[in-house]
């Protein structure tokens, strides 16, 4: 699904063309992607209203409302994506790229539209129907942002417990956004091994993590999401490490399909 690089992407693009103007319709008939609100719910509380801001923790993306209106949350799903179209039809985009226009742009797939005063529309493009939208989604249950978590908090909030390191990874009440992939990419440019009890990790190795975490994020929004890992295009049958050359090894780490170097993180 879409890790915190690509939900950026998504929230780059809300922020860049969809901001500032006053909704005007609302298509909310998708009752399972809206649940649990009924058609027309979203509508009635949206019409008339601007988005003020978008915002992200983690993996959560939601817009502010003008005159104290409710948040709008919009969840992508496995494969989601956010379509801005302008009045001179540009399309602004975020989501995941390795899906992009995959199955084409079929109507029947976008599943909650805006249309906004100056003609543009925002539209959660979903070819899988996972996505979500829903008002003042809840927010208390995340952890802080994985791109902004500092490393004392870090070390203390993954450090914590019994748990394998690559599982506390992936808790988003322990820090929020970080899926399989960014797990085993960080994971990776950190050197340790994904089965790992937290507890044994000390400090130093606590501090490196949290550096590889911030450094595998980065990149990744930089160049376009997870999938640009040094180390993704590696986790395959007969694949090799490409910084030691060492086969790669697989198993199943806090339920999630792993990857790891057999000679750097065994």
């Amino acid at each position: 699904m879409p890790e915190l690089p690509e939900v950026e992407s998504a929230r780059a693009a809300i922020e860049r063309a969809a901001l500032r103007r006053r909704v005007v319709e609302v298509d909310d008939a998708d009752t399972y992607v809206c649940r649990p609100h009924s058609p027309g719910e979203i509508r009635d509380a949206l019409v008339g209203r601007a988005l003020t801001g978008a915002h992200r923790r983690g993996k959560t993306l939601w817009c502010t409302t003008s005159d104290s209106g409710p948040l709008l949350g919009l969840h992508l799903g496995m494969a989601g994506r956010i379509l801005v179209t302008g009045p001179d039809g540009e399309v602004v985009e975020g989501g995941d790229p390795a899906r992009r226009h995959r199955h084409g742009l079929k109507p029947e797939w976008d599943r909650f539209t805006l249309v906004l005063e100056d003609g543009s529309s925002l539209r959660l493009f979903d070819t899988r129907r996972l996505g979500r939208v829903r008002l003042d989604p809840d927010l208390d249950a995340l952890g802080p942002d994985a791109g902004e978590v500092g490393v004392a908090a870090f070390r203390e909030r993954v450090g914590r417990g019994t748990a394998p390191v690559k599982a506390r990874l992936l808790d988003q009440s322990v820090i929020a956004g970080v899926g399989n992939l960014l797990a085993d990419e960080t994971l990776w440019q950190a050197r340790i091994d994904p089965r790992r009890r937290v507890s044994e990790l000390d400090h130093d190795d606590l501090t490196g993590l949290h550096r590889a975490l911030r450094t595998a994020t980065r990149a990744a929004i930089r160049h376009g999401g997870v999938h640009t890992g040094e180390v993704i295009g590696h986790r395959r049958a007969g694949g090799l490490c490409p910084r030691c050359g060492a086969p790669m090894c697989r198993g199943t780490v806090g339920g999630r399909t792993t990857w790891w170097c057999s000679a750097e993180q065994g």
